[in-house]
């Protein structure tokens, strides 16, 4: 594709009521077009506007309607979206194409291309994102200097099935990354809803700190991109690990750094973004909308 062709890029998250998030997403965004060789626009599908600008360097953060909006003011209809996400979420591929339909309505010269998310499960070759955790677990190991602790990898949690397959295909392909480093690895989830139909998220990590094989030293793997009230210093997966090492005595747990900081993230994106380019972009033929109590929640992307 010619470089005066090209289409309006965005990074698209989820989006966090912290201001951490959104400034976690500009970084990346920005040395994702210093790589790509295009500008990357950091956007949340909603939420971030609710940080105080002054929170953000005096920005306002941006989300995808008012974003794409603004740009057709300015002659823009074409636009490549590269998903902060690491899974199929509903939020990425039900809720935005169903936005994406109700504006071509009005707006019939709209193309929106939407790029793979970070795991492709689809691609047995693809272990990029693992490859990414496996370093920042190693990095962890040395740094406390452990000897083959326990490892967890969690995530949010999640009421969509295919969301948690994700986390399951991870902790599968981390066993192989870490290989002897690690005695045992477990996914396990920060939450989950009521009900049997949402097992398939357990164990839940303040149930599998202290259990068997999970008694003394513990990595806990971040399965979050960015920080935020979960992943964030003080947030909730801290609070969860410190009720955990004041319940079980022999208890340590060490959590590893987030995603977003590691350096193969920018490829990684990078190679999403190449490929999006030759997508076809979203057209009306779309999954019905994800129901709002399926959108993956705040910070969880």
């Amino acid at each position: 594709m010619r470089a005066d062709s090209l289409p309006c890029a965005l990074l698209v998250d989820n989006g966090s009521h912290r201001a951490e998030s959104t400034l976690s997403l500009r970084g990346i965004a920005k040395l994702l077009g210093e790589r790509v060789g295009a500008i990357v626009h950091p956007v949340s599908l909603l939420h971030s506007t609710r940080v105080d600008s002054q929170e953000l360097e005096g920005r306002p953060a941006q989300i995808f309607e008012p974003f794409i909006k603004a740009r057709r003011a300015e002659g823009v209809n074409s636009f490549l979206i590269v998903p902060f996400f690491f899974g199929h979420s509903a939020a990425i591929y039900e809720y935005l194409p169903q936005r994406v339909v109700e504006l071509r309505k009005g707006w019939p010269e709209l193309e929106v291309r939407v790029a793979s998310s970070m795991v492709k499960m689809e691609d047995p070759e693809d272990h990029g994102v693992a490859t990414i955790l496996g370093d920042l677990v190693k990095k962890k190991v040395r740094e406390a200097e452990l000897e083959r602790p326990a490892l967890t990898l969690v995530d949010h949690g999640t009421p969509r099935v295919a969301v948690n397959e994700v986390r399951n295909h991870l902790a599968a392909q981390l066993r192989g990354v870490l290989g002897e480093a690690v005695s045992v690895v477990a996914p396990s989830s920060m939450e989950r809803r009521e009900g049997a139909e949402y097992d398939f998220n357990e164990p839940l990590l303040e149930n599998i700190l202290g259990s068997q094989g999970f008694k003394k030293e513990v990595v806990v793997a971040m399965l979050f991109s960015s920080p935020g009230r979960h992943a964030g210093p003080g947030g909730d997966i801290a609070q969860i690990c410190d009720a955990a090492e004041n319940r079980w005595e022999e208890l340590r747990t060490h959590r590893s750094d987030l995603f977003a900081t590691h350096p193969g993230v920018v490829e990684l994106l990078a190679r999403r973004y190449e490929e999006g380019l030759e997508y076809e972009p979203v057209v009306a033929e779309v999954a019905p909308p994800a129901p709002a109590n399926e959108i993956d929640p705040p910070g969880a992307a």
